[in-house]
């Protein structure tokens, strides 16, 4: 499967990017920064983007910019989002084969999620620094184990200037401000 991310074929999707859990979240400010990277860099290319939040009667709402720049933010129960119809729903409407998977935590909601959409034929890019888990070894283990599944590894920066392809990019400047 091993291609260049398409911004044209692409959906960012920003899992359980919660308010109350992310103090918890280990290396929490850069799992945030890097999914609000994706995620303004999507707002610049026209790149939908779609969210998550677990149980937000306990846990809360989404961080607040995050939950701004996402198209819809789906409510669940369901670690697996793929158990909440309206996620399966809004991914179709977007009619985009190329999932770039963000959010939290890597080894519950973000890996049952992947696994869920790669049994559903999906392709999968995870972003290995904008996923966390509260401890690092249980995000270690699920990055291994959404890679034997078939998802690709990617990082943030991977995605970015795959979505521009090319310093022309009409773009490109806006882009890198996002970068440095």
């Amino acid at each position: 499967m091993s291609t260049l991310c398409d911004a044209q074929q692409s959906t960012l999707v920003l899992i359980d990017l919660q308010e109350r859990l992310m103090p918890a979240i280990h290396d929490n400010e850069t799992v945030v920064a890097n999914a609000r990277r994706l995620a303004q860099a999507a707002k610049l290319l026209e790149v939908p983007v779609i969210g998550t939040a677990q149980y937000p009667a306990g846990l809360g709402p989404n961080v607040a910019d995050l939950h701004a720049l996402c198209e819809r933010v789906i409510d669940k129960n369901d670690f697996d989002a793929c158990g909440a119809p309206a996620f399966i729903a809004a991914l179709d409407a977007t009619d985009r084969p190329d999932l770039i998977v963000t959010g939290c935590e890597a080894h519950v909601c973000v890996l049952q999620t992947v696994l869920g959409l790669l049994g559903r034929g999906r392709r999968v890019r995870l972003v290995v620094d904008a996923i966390g888990s509260r401890l690092p070894l249980n995000k270690t283990i699920a990055i291994e184990r959404a890679k034997a599944a078939g998802a690709e590894l990617v990082t943030t920066e991977m995605v970015l200037f795959e979505w521009m392809r090319s310093s022309e990019h009409p773009r490109f400047k806006e882009m890198l401000r996002l970068i440095k």
